[in-house]
């Protein structure tokens, strides 16, 4: 009966202090009294900053107190205090692609726990979009954006520089436009996929990609060529007729005299499109065709003979967008770059039994 009654007591308790919160705005000093610390010490917490010098208990406390209170940070205030509006423009080609999403996610994690929230745009590989978003989030006040550009976007990112704004290239990038930027090394990538294939036994391999002036995937496409010479055969997509250009490719690889025994594909999308398209036909993976895509997908793992892929390090080139992003913030002088390595997951898709 007892426990009931301070169980009832606690209840009701928390309830007063949620109405009263909703009549009051409150306030930092509100929180630092009613947990006994200082106001700076709740703006640390609050704020996500210095976390390893402030005792777990103490921090867990004032975040308690701080949902029982219905505390709402005032962003106005906060952006005049320190003259940003702590959030971050995100333009990706396709939301719904499972790379742009997972990276995407990544981005918002890592910027949150920086204490900034991150508003999202899908440019459709459009230019036209592309510039639309960029003058929407400029007009927002974000304080930086970190872009999947298009192709033919240099006077997009040469309007970004004359602006002043800061932003972070990610995935794609200008080398004639020295920017920030952080990436992946496609070619050696491509390099892995291939001899991989070599050391299986393979030895005409095709390649499908997109027709498309975008370094990234030229240099995937390139990071074949150069390994294989005449034993390999590249297949150029157009985006607005990929199914009808992917079967295309693929039939001219399988037919003639040199058929290929392998085929590598340069995007997830582009990989699902044409294990469809093999599926239809009857052809046996990888028992008649190795078969290697780019970047995972939860669609690989579906496929009867689950694909083998390049996996790009997700997590350190989110991660390191914003960080690369806060510097330019902060008014840091000097362009940064960072170019990380990637894995070949091995599965049966290229390796026979």
């Amino acid at each position: 009966m007892i426990v009931e009654t301070i169980k009832q007591i606690y209840l009701e308790h928390n309830y007063l202090l949620s109405i009263t919160a909703m009549k009051t705005k409150v306030s930092i000093k509100t929180i630092a009294e009613q947990v006994g610390v200082s106001t700076t010490l709740v703006s640390y917490v609050l704020n996500n900053k210095n976390e390893n010098r402030i005792n777990k208990d103490v921090a867990e406390r004032i975040r308690t107190v701080a949902r029982e209170l219905n505390y709402q940070p005032n962003q106005i205030a906060r952006s005049l205090k320190f003259q940003k509006t702590f959030t971050i423009g995100l333009i990706v080609a396709d939301i719904a692609n499972p790379y742009s999403s997972q990276i995407a996610r990544i981005i918002e994690n890592e910027a949150k726990s920086n204490g900034y929230s991150v508003i999202f745009g899908s440019s459709d590989e459009s230019k036209e979009k592309t510039k639309d978003l960029i003058n929407l989030f400029i007009n927002r006040q974000v304080d930086g954006l970190i872009i999947a550009l298009p192709e033919n976007c240099e006077e997009q990112v040469a309007y970004l520089k004359q602006s002043g704004t800061p932003f972070v290239l990610i995935d794609r990038n200008y080398p004639s436009i020295p920017s920030n930027y952080v990436g992946i090394d496609n070619y050696g990538a491509a390099g892995k996929a291939i001899r991989h294939l070599q050391a299986n036994g393979h030895k005409r391999v095709g390649v499908i990609s997109y027709k498309t002036s975008l370094l990234h995937l030229n240099e995937r496409v390139r990071g074949v060529v150069d390994l294989l010479n005449e034993n390999a055969v590249v297949g150029e997509v157009s985006i607005d007729h990929t199914d009808e250009d992917v079967a295309n490719a693929i039939d001219r690889f399988m037919s003639g005299d040199h058929p290929i025994d392998a085929l590598f594909i340069t995007t997830n999308l582009l990989t699902i499109c044409a294990l469809k398209y093999i599926n239809s036909l009857g052809i046996k993976v990888p028992d008649q065709l190795a078969v290697v895509g780019f970047d995972e997908t939860d669609a690989f793992d579906l496929f009867y003979a689950p694909v083998t892929y390049v996996k790009q390090p997700m997590a350190d080139m989110g991660k390191k967008s914003v960080r690369i992003l806060l510097d330019a913030i902060a008014k840091n002088d000097g362009v940064q770059s960072a170019v990380f390595d990637t894995e070949l997951i091995v599965r049966q898709s290229s390796v026979l039994s």
